[in-house]
């Protein structure tokens, strides 16, 4: 028998119009390119977005079309998530991060009919005029007075694409399940694959986020997204913001230390959403300025594992450290790892073991571990396994991508992620390392990730990477790769018996080499695949 209760679609223009009418006080704070700072609420939004929507239309933009955006964040990014979606069409965020020919790959493969672009980004798309799609059309995001002068014709104006619009529009309907944004990943392997985002999907995760993290998504709340919006929608706080009221204050293009540090200090930001990569450089700051900034007393960080020693040196400093985990391919947020109440009692050096993990699953995403056999393993803290994951918030597939397809999910319809993990019998999820990043020597699996996070608690390590060498004799061996910091280098001497502390002497990498830069990816992650390249003719002696 079923119920007797309405069907409503789930709408992503909803979100907004709710905090609209709910939240008087939501704030949006810009840094613009232009370099100036903009101010706005969700109600004034919530009118731009509606002219922006009639524009969208004038320009005859269908359901289902998609819509490129190449931009930083910032309120005129944000009007689009809002827009395009609520028209029907399809949000697809852009990294600008990514290589040329990833870049065009994705323009193509997606098909996108208009492309949204900062002032920042017409330089790189007057170098990649001649492959672009021919009827692509470019709207740059800025006003007449700041409209730049190039090789690039037909340009339009984003405040003319809003001008003399009504600021009120009745949003469609249609089922929540139509598309509503695109997010490719940053293609470390192969081409780019793209995550094809309903509308259901979206505003389901930006409840379970709503939910998850209580303390900071709330009225009143001031949010600094150091996560671009392009990158996994800003791990969906354009949409979690709006239905807490949480005011969002956009950093722009400056996200180096001591620009995020005034801009969170001015703006007296209570809690601060990024990669690890970030937080090193404003905790830089931090010391030499010897304080917090005011009001700061919150940090997400996500998209690659946080080193001990940075959660260690917040925690010290009393902000709260969330260690998150989840993929494009997830909305991505699957785990957070703020501790429960009856935690809250431990000592410092036990809060910060607990946080190393990735913290708990959110509610709507389930979690297995299986072996190389498909067979689940127990959740004991101690078996570590192939992550798998499902729900309402994941991908069932790739957008046109069918070879990527049959490639990701098990016989049960379980996502892989690549992930080799454990589970506790809490439910703290533990990532090992990714599956493609363990190093097997003489048939034993060393992990790189556990390596790593010891390395870095050394004073002079500014961030590392272990990667996997060629051995004659024992298939691989770790590789240690060191970026240092103004200080100089962390003695190899230093850094061996640190790690012996910690593990079997086998197990110790066989070779430190000193880096004044790590590569990155798209996404501000250590690129491990470029160092492998870059040391695939490293010489190992045999370890002793």
């Amino acid at each position: 028998m079923e119920g007797l209760m309405m069907m409503r679609p789930l709408k992503i223009a909803d979100l907004l119009e709710f905090a609209a009418s709910n939240f008087l006080n939501g704030e949006i704070v810009s840094v613009r390119t232009e370099g100036d700072i903009h101010r706005t609420t969700y109600r004034e939004t919530a009118k731009r977005t509606a002219q922006l929507a009639h524009g969208l239309l004038r320009l005859g933009i269908n359901v289902g079309d998609r819509i490129a955006t190449l931009a930083w964040n910032g309120y005129r990014h944000l009007e689009l998530y809002y827009a395009i979606s609520g028209i029907g069409a399809v949000c697809h965020t852009i990294n600008p991060r990514l290589s040329a020919e990833q870049m065009l790959y994705i323009i193509h493969h997606a098909k996108d009919r208009l492309l949204f672009t900062d002032i920042t980004f017409v330089p790189m798309l007057e170098k990649l005029s001649p492959q672009l799609p021919p009827d692509l059309r470019i709207v740059v995001m800025t006003d007449r007075a700041h409209m730049p002068e190039g090789s690039l014709s037909g340009l339009l104006c984003y405040e003319e694409l809003l001008e003399g619009q009504p600021d009120q529009i009745d949003w469609p309907d249609f089922p929540e399940e139509t598309a509503a944004g695109l997010c490719y990943t940053s293609g470390t392997t192969g081409n780019p694959k793209g995550t094809l985002y309903t509308h259901r999907s979206t505003a389901l995760h930006a409840m379970m986020v709503g939910i998850s993290l209580l303390n900071v998504l709330q009225a009143g709340r001031r949010i600094l997204p150091v996560v671009p919006l392009f990158h996994v929608n800003a791990w969906g706080l354009p949409y979690a913001a709006p239905l807490t009221g949480a005011s969002l204050i956009f950093p722009g293009p400056k996200l180096d230390g001591k620009s995020l540090f005034d801009l969170m200090d001015r703006k007296k930001v209570y809690s601060a959403w990024g990669v690890p990569t970030v937080w090193l450089g404003l905790q830089a700051q931090i010391k030499a300025e010897g304080r917090n900034p005011e009001g700061f007393a919150d940090v997400v960080v996500g998209g690659s594992a946080a080193p001990r020693s940075m959660i260690e040196a917040f925690e010290k400093s009393g902000i709260n450290v969330c260690h998150a985990w989840g993929m494009t391919e997830m909305s991505p947020i699957g785990t957070q790892g703020n501790l429960p109440i009856e935690a809250h009692s431990l000592s410092l050096e036990e809060r910060v073991e607990a946080k190393c993990s990735q913290g708990r699953r959110v509610f709507g995403v389930d979690l297995k571990i299986t072996d190389d056999d498909g067979n689940r393993l127990p959740h004991d803290g101690k078996s570590p396994g192939n992550l798998y994951v499902r729900g309402n918030t994941i991908t069932s597939g790739y957008f046109n991508d069918e070879e990527a397809n049959r490639e990701a999910f098990d016989a049960e319809g379980w996502f892989k992620t690549g992930d080799v993990a454990t589970i506790d019998e809490n439910g703290f999820l533990m990532i090992t390392d990714r599956a493609k990043d363990l190093i097997k020597s003489g048939g034993e699996w060393i992990s790189s990730l556990d390596l790593e996070n010891v390395v870095m608690s050394h004073p002079k390590v500014v961030s590392c990477a272990v990667i996997a060498v060629p051995h004659e004799k024992w298939t691989e061996r770790p590789l240690l790769i060191v970026q240092s910091g103004e200080d100089g280098d962390a003695p190899q001497e230093e850094l061996l018996e640190m790690l012996s502390a910690h593990f079997a002497k086998w197990q110790l990498p066989d070779d430190v080499v000193y880096v004044e830069n790590l590569p990155l990816t798209a996404t501000g992650k250590v690129s491990k695949l470029t160092l492998r390249k870059q040391f695939a003719g490293h010489t190992l002696s045999d370890p002793a």
